[in-house]
C-alpha cells in the first residue's frame, strides 16, 4: 500500500519545494497555468491538486512523483536543503530579509514627518505603521522595503534592531525622543529633526507608506494593536519567533492589499 497524503501534507511539500527552488507564488502559479489564489489554497491545504497539475509541478520543481508520495520525502528534502543552504542563502531574497539601514532611517523619518504631529502617534502606533508598510510592500511587490526583521511579541509585531537605529539617529541629531502623556497614559514619542531623503524611496515605496498612513495613522494605540493581532502573519507565528514575510501572501480581506485574479475553480 502506498503512503496516502492529506491535502495539508501535499500543500506543505509544495511550499517547501517552491521556497527551495526560489520561486515566488506568482511565478510558480503561472508556470503551471493556475491562478495565484489557487496555488495559495493548495499550499494552505484547502484545495486538492489534479494529476495534470501534479505532473506540471513535478517538471517545474524537479521532483519525482513517486518520491513525492512517500512518507520520507520531506525528511529527504530537508537533508538536501541543509546541505545547500550556505550556497543558496544569497539567492533566497524571499525568505531572508536583510535590514537596509539607510532605507529604514528614511522610512522612519518620512513616517514621523507625516505623523509626529498627531497626538496618538507614540511608539506603539509608529511600530505598527512600520510593520504594515513593510509587509504591505512585500505582499504587493515581493521585495523588501526596509528589510527589517519583525518578531511576534505580546503587544504586536516589533521591528528588531529598532532601538539601536533610533539611538544612532538621536546621537546624529536626526531624531529627538520625548515623553508625554496621551489620554492620561504615559507615551514615548519621536520627533524628526530633519526631513527624509525622498530620493532614497521609490515611487512605489512611498505610495505604500502613504496608504498605510492614510488608513491607520489616526488610530489609537489599542485600535492599531488589535488590528495587527488579527493580521495573519502575526496571528499564525509562534510567540517570540520571527514573522515570515512569506505569510503576507496568505492574507485575506481586509488585510490583503493585492488584487488577485479570480479563480475559475
Amino acid at each position: 500500500m502506498g503512503y496516502e497524503l492529506s491535502k495539508k501534507e501535499i500543500g506543505e511539500r509544495i511550499t517547501k519545494l517552491r521556497l527551495k527552488k526560489g520561486f515566488s507564488q506568482e511565478d510558480l502559479a503561472k508556470s503551471i497555468s493556475i491562478s495565484r489564489p489557487s496555488l495559495t489554497q493548495i499550499e494552505l491545504g484547502n484545495r486538492g491538486v489534479s494529476l495534470n497539475e501534479m505532473q506540471k509541478l513535478a517538471v517545474v520543481l524537479n521532483f519525482s512523483l513517486d518520491n513525492f508520495m512517500t512518507a520520507d520525502f520531506i525528511q529527504d528534502q530537508n537533508v538536501a536543503l541543509a546541505n545547500e543552504i550556505e550556497e543558496t542563502t544569497s539567492e533566497e531574497r524571499i525568505s531572508v530579509p536583510t535590514l537596509n539601514i539607510s532605507k529604514f532611517k528614511n522610512v522612519l523619518l518620512y513616517l514621523l514627518e507625516r505623523c509626529a504631529g498627531k497626538p496618538n502617534v507614540g511608539e506603539t502606533v509608529l511600530y505598527k505603521l512600520l510593520y504594515f508598510s513593510d509587509f504591505n510592500y512585500y505582499e504587493l511587490y515581493e521585495e523588501h522595503l526596509t528589510g527589517a526583521n519583525y518578531k511576534k511579541l505580546p503587544y504586536g509585531p516589533v521591528p528588531q534592531k529598532l532601538d539601536a537605529v533610533i539611538d544612532q539617529m538621536i546621537e546624529s541629531k536626526q531624531l529627538e525622543k520625548i515623553k508625554t502623556t496621551y489620554k492620561g497614559y504615559p507615551q514615548k514619542r519621536f520627533l524628526p529633526l530633519e526631513k527624509a531623503d525622498l530620493t532614497k524611496l521609490k515611487a512605489s515605496e512611498k505610495d505604500v507608506i502613504d496608504k498605510v498612513i492614510e488608513q491607520m495613522s489616526d488610530w489609537s494605540a489599542n485600535a492599531i494593536s488589535d488590528y495587527s493581532h488579527k493580521d495573519l502573519p502575526w496571528e499564525v507565528t509562534e510567540e517570540g519567533k520571527d514573522i515570515s514575510y512569506e505569510l503576507a501572501f496568505y492574507r485575506e480581506i481586509p488585510y490583503s492589499v493585492r488584487v488577485y485574479d479570480e479563480d475559475d475553480n
